[in-house]
Protein backbone atom coordinates (compact mmCIF):
# COMPACT_ATOMS: atom_id res chain seq x y z
CA UNK A 1 0.00 0.00 0.00
CA UNK A 2 2.80 2.31 0.75
CA UNK A 3 3.12 3.53 -2.72
CA UNK A 4 -1.07 4.50 -3.04
CA UNK A 5 -1.93 7.56 -1.56
CA UNK A 6 -5.63 7.40 -1.15
CA UNK A 7 -7.46 10.70 -1.97
CA UNK A 8 -9.76 11.67 1.16
CA UNK A 9 -11.67 13.85 -0.92
CA UNK A 10 -13.31 10.90 -3.28
CA UNK A 11 -12.85 8.00 -1.05
CA UNK A 12 -14.14 6.88 2.39
CA UNK A 13 -17.12 9.59 1.36
CA UNK A 14 -19.44 7.36 3.29
CA UNK A 15 -18.51 9.26 6.64
CA UNK A 16 -16.94 13.21 7.57
CA UNK A 17 -13.88 14.33 6.32
CA UNK A 18 -12.02 14.30 9.07
CA UNK A 19 -13.13 10.75 9.86
CA UNK A 20 -11.49 9.57 6.66
CA UNK A 21 -7.80 9.28 7.77
CA UNK A 22 -8.63 6.96 10.41
CA UNK A 23 -10.35 4.96 7.48
CA UNK A 24 -7.48 5.59 5.88
CA UNK A 25 -5.48 3.82 8.16
CA UNK A 26 -7.39 0.81 9.28
CA UNK A 27 -7.07 -0.02 5.34
CA UNK A 28 -3.22 -0.45 5.53
CA UNK A 29 -2.43 3.48 3.70
CA UNK A 30 0.25 5.08 4.87
CA UNK A 31 -0.25 8.43 2.69
CA UNK A 32 -2.98 10.67 1.72
CA UNK A 33 -4.40 13.26 -0.43
CA UNK A 34 -6.61 15.43 -1.02
CA UNK A 35 -8.14 18.15 -3.12
CA UNK A 36 -8.94 21.11 -0.87
CA UNK A 37 -8.43 21.01 2.90
CA UNK A 38 -9.17 24.48 3.42
CA UNK A 39 -12.46 23.80 4.96
CA UNK A 40 -11.01 22.92 8.26
CA UNK A 41 -7.93 23.71 10.44
CA UNK A 42 -4.53 23.46 9.80
CA UNK A 43 -4.25 21.86 13.10
CA UNK A 44 -7.07 19.52 13.31
CA UNK A 45 -5.68 17.86 9.91
CA UNK A 46 -2.35 18.02 11.36
CA UNK A 47 -3.18 15.90 14.42
CA UNK A 48 -5.52 13.51 12.17
CA UNK A 49 -2.68 12.64 9.75
CA UNK A 50 -0.30 12.86 13.58
CA UNK A 51 -2.37 10.50 15.44
CA UNK A 52 -2.77 8.03 12.04
CA UNK A 53 0.49 7.83 11.51
CA UNK A 54 -0.05 9.22 8.07
CA UNK A 55 1.43 11.45 5.72
CA UNK A 56 -0.12 13.78 3.45
CA UNK A 57 1.73 14.17 -0.16
CA UNK A 58 -0.58 16.48 -2.00
CA UNK A 59 -3.37 18.42 -1.78
CA UNK A 60 -4.76 21.89 -4.47
CA UNK A 61 -5.09 25.62 -4.45
CA UNK A 62 -7.94 27.06 -3.42
CA UNK A 63 -10.40 26.65 -6.83
CA UNK A 64 -12.11 29.67 -5.93
CA UNK A 65 -15.85 28.82 -5.25
CA UNK A 66 -16.18 25.56 -6.39
CA UNK A 67 -20.56 25.94 -5.57
CA UNK A 68 -20.52 28.39 -7.69
CA UNK A 69 -18.86 26.43 -10.33
CA UNK A 70 -15.03 27.71 -9.75
CA UNK A 71 -12.33 24.95 -11.19
CA UNK A 72 -9.19 27.67 -10.24
CA UNK A 73 -8.46 30.55 -11.05
CA UNK A 74 -4.99 30.36 -12.82
CA UNK A 75 -6.16 31.42 -16.05
CA UNK A 76 -8.68 34.23 -15.46
CA UNK A 77 -7.33 37.57 -15.54
CA UNK A 78 -9.72 39.57 -13.41
CA UNK A 79 -8.86 37.53 -10.51
CA UNK A 80 -5.18 37.76 -10.03
CA UNK A 81 -5.32 38.95 -6.67
CA UNK A 82 -7.95 35.96 -5.22
CA UNK A 83 -4.85 33.81 -7.01
CA UNK A 84 -2.30 35.53 -5.13
CA UNK A 85 -4.28 34.42 -2.08
CA UNK A 86 -4.88 31.40 -3.12
CA UNK A 87 -1.46 31.02 -3.09
CA UNK A 88 -0.47 32.16 0.27
CA UNK A 89 -3.17 29.67 1.85
CA UNK A 90 -1.49 27.07 -0.33
CA UNK A 91 2.01 27.78 1.14
CA UNK A 92 0.11 27.75 4.60
CA UNK A 93 -1.53 24.95 4.54
CA UNK A 94 1.74 22.84 2.97
CA UNK A 95 3.99 24.05 5.40
CA UNK A 96 2.08 23.23 8.01
CA UNK A 97 1.28 19.52 7.26
CA UNK A 98 4.12 19.02 5.52
CA UNK A 99 3.10 18.92 1.72
CA UNK A 100 6.05 19.15 -0.91
CA UNK A 101 3.90 18.89 -3.51
CA UNK A 102 0.86 21.23 -4.38
CA UNK A 103 -1.74 21.22 -7.71
CA UNK A 104 -3.08 24.25 -9.33
CA UNK A 105 -6.51 23.94 -10.87
CA UNK A 106 -6.43 26.14 -14.53
CA UNK A 107 -10.16 27.15 -14.14
CA UNK A 108 -12.97 27.52 -16.75
CA UNK A 109 -12.36 30.31 -19.21
CA UNK A 110 -15.68 30.53 -21.67
CA UNK A 111 -15.43 34.26 -21.58
CA UNK A 112 -11.34 35.09 -21.81
CA UNK A 113 -10.22 34.63 -25.20
CA UNK A 114 -7.71 31.95 -25.56
CA UNK A 115 -4.25 33.78 -26.14
CA UNK A 116 -4.70 35.81 -22.24
CA UNK A 117 -5.90 33.20 -20.54
CA UNK A 118 -2.84 31.04 -22.11
CA UNK A 119 -1.16 34.41 -20.71
CA UNK A 120 -2.14 34.59 -17.50
CA UNK A 121 -1.99 30.99 -16.76
CA UNK A 122 1.74 31.31 -17.71
CA UNK A 123 2.18 34.41 -15.46
CA UNK A 124 0.65 32.79 -12.62
CA UNK A 125 2.18 29.39 -12.58
CA UNK A 126 5.59 30.99 -12.68
CA UNK A 127 4.30 33.75 -9.95
CA UNK A 128 3.11 30.71 -7.64
CA UNK A 129 5.87 28.50 -8.62
CA UNK A 130 8.50 31.10 -7.30
CA UNK A 131 6.60 31.89 -3.87
CA UNK A 132 6.41 27.88 -3.37
CA UNK A 133 9.88 27.42 -4.40
CA UNK A 134 11.14 29.00 -1.41
CA UNK A 135 9.78 26.66 0.60
CA UNK A 136 10.88 23.61 -1.22
CA UNK A 137 7.51 22.92 -2.30
CA UNK A 138 6.43 21.41 -6.25
CA UNK A 139 3.78 22.86 -7.91
CA UNK A 140 1.51 20.56 -10.79
CA UNK A 141 -0.35 21.81 -14.00
CA UNK A 142 -2.63 18.71 -14.65
CA UNK A 143 -4.68 18.13 -18.22
CA UNK A 144 -8.38 18.01 -17.27
CA UNK A 145 -10.62 16.58 -19.58
CA UNK A 146 -13.61 19.11 -20.79
CA UNK A 147 -16.16 16.42 -20.50
CA UNK A 148 -16.07 16.60 -16.42
CA UNK A 149 -15.03 20.08 -17.08
CA UNK A 150 -16.67 21.92 -19.83
CA UNK A 151 -14.51 24.60 -21.01
CA UNK A 152 -11.44 23.91 -18.64
CA UNK A 153 -8.56 25.97 -19.73
CA UNK A 154 -5.44 23.26 -19.64
CA UNK A 155 -7.72 20.39 -21.27
CA UNK A 156 -4.41 19.12 -23.40
CA UNK A 157 -1.41 17.20 -22.72
CA UNK A 158 0.51 18.63 -25.51
CA UNK A 159 -0.50 22.21 -24.38
CA UNK A 160 0.72 21.56 -20.46
CA UNK A 161 4.00 20.19 -21.96
CA UNK A 162 4.78 23.53 -24.21
CA UNK A 163 3.78 25.82 -20.78
CA UNK A 164 5.30 23.31 -18.96
CA UNK A 165 8.67 24.26 -21.03
CA UNK A 166 8.20 27.70 -21.47
CA UNK A 167 7.81 28.50 -17.96
CA UNK A 168 10.98 26.08 -17.83
CA UNK A 169 11.09 26.23 -13.52
CA UNK A 170 12.38 22.89 -11.73
CA UNK A 171 9.71 22.81 -9.00
CA UNK A 172 6.59 23.15 -12.12
CA UNK A 173 5.90 19.14 -13.28
CA UNK A 174 2.85 17.82 -14.91
CA UNK A 175 0.28 15.36 -12.47
CA UNK A 176 -0.15 12.91 -14.89
CA UNK A 177 -4.11 11.19 -14.15
CA UNK A 178 -4.54 8.39 -16.62
CA UNK A 179 -8.45 8.81 -16.12
CA UNK A 180 -7.85 12.56 -17.92
CA UNK A 181 -5.49 11.47 -19.97
CA UNK A 182 -7.85 8.35 -21.22
CA UNK A 183 -10.51 10.89 -21.95
CA UNK A 184 -9.19 13.41 -23.48
CA UNK A 185 -6.08 11.20 -25.69
CA UNK A 186 -6.68 7.45 -25.33
CA UNK A 187 -3.15 5.53 -24.73
CA UNK A 188 -2.34 6.87 -21.71
CA UNK A 189 0.48 4.38 -20.71
CA UNK A 190 2.36 5.56 -24.33
CA UNK A 191 2.18 9.39 -23.05
CA UNK A 192 3.03 8.55 -19.91
CA UNK A 193 6.08 7.12 -21.29
CA UNK A 194 6.72 10.02 -23.63
CA UNK A 195 6.82 12.16 -20.48
CA UNK A 196 7.88 10.82 -18.00
CA UNK A 197 10.71 12.73 -16.75
CA UNK A 198 8.21 16.34 -16.73
CA UNK A 199 5.74 13.69 -14.22
CA UNK A 200 5.99 14.23 -10.46
CA UNK A 201 2.94 12.56 -9.61
CA UNK A 202 0.75 9.53 -10.76
CA UNK A 203 -3.67 9.79 -10.41
CA UNK A 204 -5.53 6.71 -11.25
CA UNK A 205 -9.12 6.19 -11.95
CA UNK A 206 -10.83 3.87 -14.66
CA UNK A 207 -13.07 4.67 -17.59
CA UNK A 208 -16.07 5.18 -17.90
CA UNK A 209 -17.08 6.38 -15.03
CA UNK A 210 -14.12 7.08 -12.74
CA UNK A 211 -14.71 4.20 -10.56
CA UNK A 212 -11.47 2.28 -9.16
CA UNK A 213 -8.87 0.49 -11.56
CA UNK A 214 -10.70 -2.77 -12.78
CA UNK A 215 -14.08 -1.39 -13.73
CA UNK A 216 -13.52 0.21 -16.99
CA UNK A 217 -11.83 0.07 -20.25
CA UNK A 218 -8.39 1.13 -18.87
CA UNK A 219 -5.84 -1.93 -19.10
CA UNK A 220 -4.57 -0.88 -15.25
CA UNK A 221 -2.80 -4.41 -15.62
CA UNK A 222 0.13 -3.12 -17.61
CA UNK A 223 0.33 0.22 -16.42
CA UNK A 224 0.72 -0.89 -12.76
CA UNK A 225 2.97 -3.32 -13.69
CA UNK A 226 5.27 -0.75 -15.97
CA UNK A 227 4.84 2.05 -12.80
CA UNK A 228 5.91 -0.48 -10.58
CA UNK A 229 8.75 -1.06 -12.56
CA UNK A 230 9.58 3.16 -13.62
CA UNK A 231 8.18 5.18 -11.54
CA UNK A 232 8.97 6.16 -8.11
CA UNK A 233 6.33 8.53 -6.76
CA UNK A 234 2.90 8.05 -5.21
CA UNK A 235 0.14 7.19 -6.97
CA UNK A 236 -2.94 8.98 -5.92
CA UNK A 237 -6.39 6.34 -6.03
CA UNK A 238 -8.61 9.82 -6.78
CA UNK A 239 -11.48 7.70 -8.03
CA UNK A 240 -15.19 7.28 -6.85
CA UNK A 241 -15.77 3.72 -5.44
CA UNK A 242 -18.16 1.99 -7.52
CA UNK A 243 -19.11 0.02 -3.83
CA UNK A 244 -18.21 0.76 -0.17
CA UNK A 245 -15.21 2.43 -0.34
CA UNK A 246 -13.15 -0.30 2.24
CA UNK A 247 -14.31 -2.89 -0.21
CA UNK A 248 -13.35 -0.96 -3.57
CA UNK A 249 -9.24 -1.94 -2.64
CA UNK A 250 -9.83 -5.33 -3.96
CA UNK A 251 -7.81 -4.62 -7.13
CA UNK A 252 -5.22 -3.76 -4.86
CA UNK A 253 -5.01 -7.29 -2.83
CA UNK A 254 -5.32 -9.17 -6.78
CA UNK A 255 -3.23 -7.01 -7.83
CA UNK A 256 -0.69 -8.39 -5.78
CA UNK A 257 -1.21 -12.04 -5.68
CA UNK A 258 -1.03 -11.76 -9.42
CA UNK A 259 -4.59 -12.39 -10.08
CA UNK A 260 -6.36 -11.39 -12.89
CA UNK A 261 -7.14 -7.32 -13.82
CA UNK A 262 -7.71 -4.96 -16.47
Amino acid sequence: MNQFAVNLSTIFTEVPFMERFKKARECGFSIVECQFPYEYSKDEILKELEQNHLKMVLHNLPPGDWEKGDRGLAADPRRLEEFHQSVDAAIQYAKALNVTKVHCMAGIVHMVESELARKTFMTNIHYAATQLGKHGITLLIEPINSFDIPGYFLNDLQLAVEILHEINLANVKLQFDFYHIQRIHGDPLSLFKKHKDSIAHVQIADVPGRHEPGTGEINYRTILDHLGECYQGDIGLEYLPLTKSEDSFEWIKMKDRGGSMR
